[in-house]
């Protein structure tokens, strides 16, 4: 458990100091894109020393995470959900699945959160900051929940969940969980499932094309993997949902669906579109409007002038 707790106290640092570079940048009043950017990446950093800190925040005692882990899974076989043992039991005959369940796990979480922003960032900057406040509104909403610690699907060996991922040596909490420890008992709701709808919406909202609807494939998949690694129960992916449509209607109150993009899907960048003021646009033409260009703006009498004889036609 000490890597973990170096690995959000170096994220912690590494957060404060993209935030400083990023303010001395800004007032530096020069590259404006690169200060952007590690205002944007602190900002990510933080939230993730955020949840790393969370276990260690409980609010309430961790004697009751394994017993709130149990009667969430009794309640659930109650309302006739699918068991999550039977899915891993289905599961685990095949190491290859389980490793690459467990890798997915692992790395996938924020790696395709990641790239989405990038490139939202770099290709719909319009659509950026919806986004990207979808992210942390969201995640804010888990971590208040999370104050109340409950133990993960995989420490409940008695109603026959396994840690395939300590056992296959994957494990992303230090290895083999050898009892019960706060930074472990974040289980509800679930971050995992909450970002990737997040991604699967972005994508399909803006951009363009039938492959975007490939995506989908992303949450499908990232539901199956948290089962079958006993990480969370369906409960858990159910709350962090209903949590995310409570922000996105929030969002919309406040400030709709987020800034349509242009006819060409938004400038890269979000850079404003440059005006036309080529003669072609005769709006902007004081003398096609029959205004002297020369008149005194004060004199309202002089500004419309009286078409002479050599001007009229026909």
């Amino acid at each position: 458990m000490q890597n973990l707790t170096l690995t959000w106290q170096t994220s912690a640092v590494v957060s404060g100091a993209l935030l400083g570079s990023a303010y001395v940048v800004h007032r530096a009043g020069r590259a404006r894109t690169a200060a952007a950017v590690l205002r944007e990446a602190g900002t990510l950093l933080a939230l993730f020393t955020l949840w790393q800190l969370v276990g260690h925040l409980s609010l309430m005692s961790t004697d009751h995470a394994l017993d709130r882990a149990e009667w969430i899974h009794r309640t659930e076989v109650s309302f006739g959900l699918p068991d999550e043992v039977a899915w891993q039991r289905a599961a685990m005959p095949h190491p290859w699945l389980m490793q690459a369940a467990n890798y997915y796990y692992a790395t996938m979480h924020f790696g395709v959160m990641l790239v989405l922003l990038l490139w939202l960032f770099l290709r719909h900057r319009d659509r950026y900051g919806w986004v990207r406040n979808t992210v942390v509104l969201s995640t804010g909403a888990c971590l208040l929940i999370q104050f109340i610690p409950v133990a993960p699907p995989r420490m409940l060996p008695a109603n026959g969940f396994v840690d395939v991922a300590a056992q296959y040596g994957q494990s992303v909490y230090g290895g083999a969980v050898a009892g019960v420890v706060p930074d472990q008992l974040s289980a509800m709701p679930s971050v995992h499932v909450a970002w990737c709808v997040i991604v699967a919406v972005a994508v399909v909202l803006v951009a363009r094309g039938p492959w975007r609807w490939l995506v989908l494939l992303h949450p499908v998949v990232t539901v199956v993997v948290v089962v079958v690694t006993a990480n969370h129960f369906w409960a858990d992916g159910l709350v962090a949902v209903a949590l995310l449509l409570v922000v996105y209607l929030v969002q919309h109150a406040f400030s709709g669906w987020g800034q349509e993009p242009g006819p060409g899907g938004g400038s890269a960048g979000g850079e404003e579109p440059v005006p036309s003021w080529t003669g072609a646009d005769r709006r902007l033409d004081p003398g096609a409007a029959g205004l002297d260009p020369g008149a005194d703006r004060n004199d309202p009498g002089a500004v419309l002038r009286s078409p002479s004889p050599g001007d009229r036609r026909g």
